[in-house]
Protein backbone atom coordinates (compact mmCIF):
# COMPACT_ATOMS: atom_id res chain seq x y z
CA UNK A 1 0.00 0.00 0.00
CA UNK A 2 3.06 2.43 0.42
CA UNK A 3 4.54 1.73 -2.62
CA UNK A 4 1.27 2.23 -4.65
CA UNK A 5 0.81 5.68 -2.63
CA UNK A 6 4.62 6.13 -3.39
CA UNK A 7 5.21 7.27 0.18
CA UNK A 8 7.17 5.06 2.87
CA UNK A 9 6.21 2.72 6.20
CA UNK A 10 7.36 4.47 9.33
CA UNK A 11 7.07 2.38 12.46
CA UNK A 12 6.03 5.55 15.18
CA UNK A 13 5.68 2.71 18.32
CA UNK A 14 8.00 0.10 18.27
CA UNK A 15 7.55 -0.85 21.64
CA UNK A 16 3.89 -1.28 21.06
CA UNK A 17 1.96 -4.66 21.05
CA UNK A 18 1.72 -5.12 18.60
CA UNK A 19 3.57 -2.22 16.90
CA UNK A 20 2.58 0.58 15.44
CA UNK A 21 3.12 1.65 11.44
CA UNK A 22 1.86 4.36 9.95
CA UNK A 23 2.49 5.16 5.72
CA UNK A 24 3.60 8.44 5.25
CA UNK A 25 6.19 10.62 3.62
CA UNK A 26 9.00 10.24 5.76
CA UNK A 27 11.26 13.40 5.46
CA UNK A 28 8.34 15.23 6.09
CA UNK A 29 7.70 13.39 9.42
CA UNK A 30 11.68 13.77 10.43
CA UNK A 31 10.85 17.43 9.90
CA UNK A 32 8.03 17.67 11.69
CA UNK A 33 9.83 16.04 14.55
CA UNK A 34 13.03 17.81 14.44
CA UNK A 35 10.97 21.25 14.43
CA UNK A 36 8.53 20.08 17.66
CA UNK A 37 12.06 19.41 19.31
CA UNK A 38 13.56 22.23 19.01
CA UNK A 39 10.16 24.20 20.03
CA UNK A 40 10.52 22.21 23.24
CA UNK A 41 13.93 23.30 23.94
CA UNK A 42 13.21 27.01 23.59
CA UNK A 43 10.10 27.01 25.67
CA UNK A 44 12.37 24.97 28.32
CA UNK A 45 13.51 27.13 31.38
CA UNK A 46 16.72 26.61 32.47
CA UNK A 47 17.81 27.18 36.76
CA UNK A 48 20.70 29.46 36.66
CA UNK A 49 22.76 28.45 39.78
CA UNK A 50 24.63 31.81 41.38
CA UNK A 51 27.58 30.92 43.95
CA UNK A 52 28.36 33.11 46.78
CA UNK A 53 32.06 32.09 48.64
CA UNK A 54 32.32 32.64 52.11
CA UNK A 55 35.11 32.17 54.96
CA UNK A 56 34.73 31.15 58.37
CA UNK A 57 36.11 34.52 59.37
CA UNK A 58 33.98 36.41 57.07
CA UNK A 59 32.69 39.10 58.65
CA UNK A 60 28.84 40.37 59.63
CA UNK A 61 28.90 43.22 57.15
CA UNK A 62 30.15 41.29 54.51
CA UNK A 63 27.78 38.25 54.85
CA UNK A 64 24.98 40.80 54.89
CA UNK A 65 26.28 42.26 51.31
CA UNK A 66 25.90 38.63 50.24
CA UNK A 67 22.51 37.96 51.58
CA UNK A 68 21.24 40.86 50.13
CA UNK A 69 22.28 40.05 46.44
CA UNK A 70 20.91 36.36 47.29
CA UNK A 71 17.76 37.51 48.12
CA UNK A 72 18.06 39.94 44.58
CA UNK A 73 18.77 36.59 42.55
CA UNK A 74 15.99 34.02 44.58
CA UNK A 75 13.58 36.58 43.53
CA UNK A 76 14.68 36.99 40.12
CA UNK A 77 14.26 32.80 40.26
CA UNK A 78 17.19 31.65 40.35
CA UNK A 79 18.89 29.39 43.13
CA UNK A 80 21.71 30.00 45.48
CA UNK A 81 24.72 28.03 46.66
CA UNK A 82 26.36 29.25 49.82
CA UNK A 83 30.10 28.27 49.65
CA UNK A 84 32.41 28.53 53.08
CA UNK A 85 35.95 27.83 52.12
CA UNK A 86 38.01 25.80 54.89
CA UNK A 87 41.45 26.95 54.81
CA UNK A 88 44.94 25.09 56.66
CA UNK A 89 43.47 24.59 60.33
CA UNK A 90 40.30 26.10 59.96
CA UNK A 91 38.92 22.85 59.09
CA UNK A 92 38.86 21.80 62.58
CA UNK A 93 36.01 23.62 63.57
CA UNK A 94 33.29 22.95 61.20
CA UNK A 95 30.34 24.22 63.34
CA UNK A 96 31.90 27.72 62.69
CA UNK A 97 30.99 27.34 58.77
CA UNK A 98 27.89 25.79 59.50
CA UNK A 99 26.13 28.53 62.20
CA UNK A 100 27.53 31.25 59.14
CA UNK A 101 25.64 29.19 56.42
CA UNK A 102 22.56 28.40 58.89
CA UNK A 103 22.30 32.25 60.11
CA UNK A 104 21.99 32.76 56.29
CA UNK A 105 19.41 30.40 55.33
CA UNK A 106 17.39 31.85 58.71
CA UNK A 107 17.88 35.56 57.57
CA UNK A 108 16.68 34.38 53.98
CA UNK A 109 14.11 32.06 54.61
CA UNK A 110 11.42 34.74 53.66
CA UNK A 111 12.12 34.46 49.57
CA UNK A 112 14.00 31.02 49.98
CA UNK A 113 13.82 27.19 50.76
CA UNK A 114 16.77 25.15 51.87
CA UNK A 115 17.37 22.19 49.04
CA UNK A 116 20.03 21.32 50.50
CA UNK A 117 21.12 21.41 54.34
CA UNK A 118 24.75 22.59 55.20
CA UNK A 119 26.95 19.69 54.03
CA UNK A 120 30.63 19.37 54.75
CA UNK A 121 32.10 18.29 51.27
CA UNK A 122 36.18 18.37 51.38
CA UNK A 123 37.34 21.55 52.24
CA UNK A 124 34.37 23.50 51.24
CA UNK A 125 30.80 23.13 53.21
CA UNK A 126 27.78 24.19 50.81
CA UNK A 127 24.44 25.35 51.50
CA UNK A 128 21.75 25.68 48.61
CA UNK A 129 18.94 27.65 48.74
CA UNK A 130 15.93 27.66 45.97
CA UNK A 131 13.13 30.42 45.67
CA UNK A 132 10.18 29.72 47.86
CA UNK A 133 7.91 28.21 45.19
CA UNK A 134 4.60 30.43 44.77
CA UNK A 135 1.84 27.84 45.97
CA UNK A 136 3.21 28.75 49.50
Amino acid sequence: MAQEADLDLVEVAPNAKPPVCRILDYGKFAYEKTKKEKEARKRQKLVEIKTLKLTPRTSDFHRDIHVRKAREWLQEGKKVKFQVRFRAREITYPEIGRDALLKVAEELSDVADVEQRPKLEGWSMTLMLSPKSLTT
